[in-house]
């Protein structure tokens, strides 16, 4: 198996020298080139012949997003995983075509190089492997959150107070995830989503979506309710998330626990939570992603007579999560992303 070639773009000549140690060490990884800033890096580009970039966000002559959003359009197979030590111009780097993100060593509580050097690996080896798709990028310098939130197209006047939908995705979600809510109308029965983020991104995610459609969206708390207009994201980080129900309606709940198909906040426990507490009231999603987590839980939703919905192989960076779930019979319809979110507003029509 040839190995996968890896350019590596950092400021910083010791996370440099890191990542190259790092990377050197897998057999299936072969550094072909290491460079200070994007405008050297370019320059190389034809000659190194990477699969994988590893970009840091924020450099001094041009931030990760800006250089992904001027090559990648005209390298087709050229994968690229951003580094951010917390910045919300990552999700600039994820809509300008970046396969996945990951935070720096300490860029939160708790996550040193230890944890950062298998996450970082399997990145790029899920990277190399991923679906190469290209969103529609806006004018160079153009920012999704400068776009002005679009209006209702239409009510949604089929849905109860017991209506719910539950998204979950992983590799490639963030903007998957954007794609199906984008039109949704500001009366949507409520939202919840689980997309496998690191810690304080999940807040910021949520705070770019807010602006950008018109229902209310923000990272949940523990009790936070389930409500028509109301878009809740678990948060990254060592706590399950649940749906829970009470006299007054839904809720969502918090608490530490292990991981569960390999992550947490897990997407199984988030839809088997939605399968026992809303039932065939609820529709589910599962979006691109690598692995298995969802899988499940989506198809014991489906089994109380809930829709479920799984995007298409051919619409997803990574037909993991997706592909499980379609085996295990848990998805009723399977769908090109386009087409989920108007799939989705028309069980409640």
């Amino acid at each position: 198996m040839p190995k996968i070639r890896v350019m590596i773009i950092d400021d910083s000549i010791m996370f440099r020298t890191f990542l190259t140690q790092t990377f050197t060490k897998d057999p299936l990884l072969d550094v072909v080139g290491c460079y200070s800033d994007p405008i050297e890096a370019e320059k190389h580009l034809a000659a190194d012949r990477p699969d994988v970039m590893v970009v840091d966000m924020e450099m001094p002559k041009m931030r990760g997003d800006e250089f992904l959003r001027k090559i990648l359009p005209t390298n087709k197979n050229l994968k690229a995983i951003v580094v951010s030590s917390l910045s919300g111009n990552v999700f600039n780097a994820m809509q300008a075509g970046a396969i996945d993100f990951i935070g720096k060593p300490g860029s939160h509580p708790g996550y040193d190089k230890d944890q950062f050097v298998p996450d970082i690996i399997q990145k790029v080896k899920v990277a190399a492997a991923a679906h190469v798709i290209r969103p529609g990028a806006p004018q160079p310098g153009a920012s999704a959150l400068a776009r002005t939130a679009p209006p209702p197209r239409r009510s949604v006047l089929g849905a109860t107070t017991k209506s719910l939908i539950a998204i979950g995705a992983s590799t490639g979600g963030t903007e998957a995830i954007i794609e199906v809510i984008k039109n949704f109308p500001a009366n949507t029965p409520g939202v919840i989503i689980v997309q496998h983020m690191p810690p304080v991104f999940t807040r910021m995610y949520a705070e770019r979506v807010d602006k950008l459609i018109p229902m209310k969206v923000r990272e949940a708390q523990n009790g936070d309710r389930v409500e028509r207009g109301t878009m809740l994201i678990a948060p990254g980080g060592d706590q399950q998330f649940y749906l829970r129900q009470d006299a007054s309606g839904y809720y969502v709940s918090l608490s530490a626990g292990q991981k569960v198909s390999g992550h947490c906040p897990s997407v199984d426990v988030m839809f088997e939570s939605v399968a026992k507490t809303a039932g065939k009231n609820a529709v589910g999603v599962i979006l691109t992603g690598m692995g298995a987590d969802g899988a499940k839980g989506l198809t014991e939703l489906r089994k109380t007579g809930a829709h479920t919905i799984g995007q298409d192989e051919e619409s997803c960076v990574v037909y993991g999560m997706p592909m499980v779930a379609y085996n295990m019979g848990g998805v009723s319809e399977q769908l090109p992303l386009s087409s989920i979110g108007d799939a989705v507003l028309k069980r409640f029509s």
